[in-house]
């Protein structure tokens, strides 16, 4: 899939932009949250159940009494 190349130029631009000390901090981050995503997935359950959409009906517009529609 990736040659060494490939992942050797990945490194030096995440090194590029996020800078040498951010790196170990976004990795582990990144991991713990693939590893959450992970366990949510399997265990299959929602954590909060989504409320149901309702349509959203408006009433219609009041008409003027005191004017002539004229």
């Amino acid at each position: 899939m990736f040659g060494s190349q490939d992942l050797f130029v990945l490194l030096a631009i995440g090194v590029f932009f996020f800078g040498a000390k951010r790196l170990p901090e976004l990795s582990r981050s990144l991991g713990q949250a693939l590893s959450e995503f992970k366990k949510g997935v399997s265990s299959g359950t929602p954590d909060a159940a989504a409320p149901e959409a309702k349509p959203e009906t408006t009433p219609p517009p009041a008409k003027d009494a005191g004017r002539d529609g004229g």
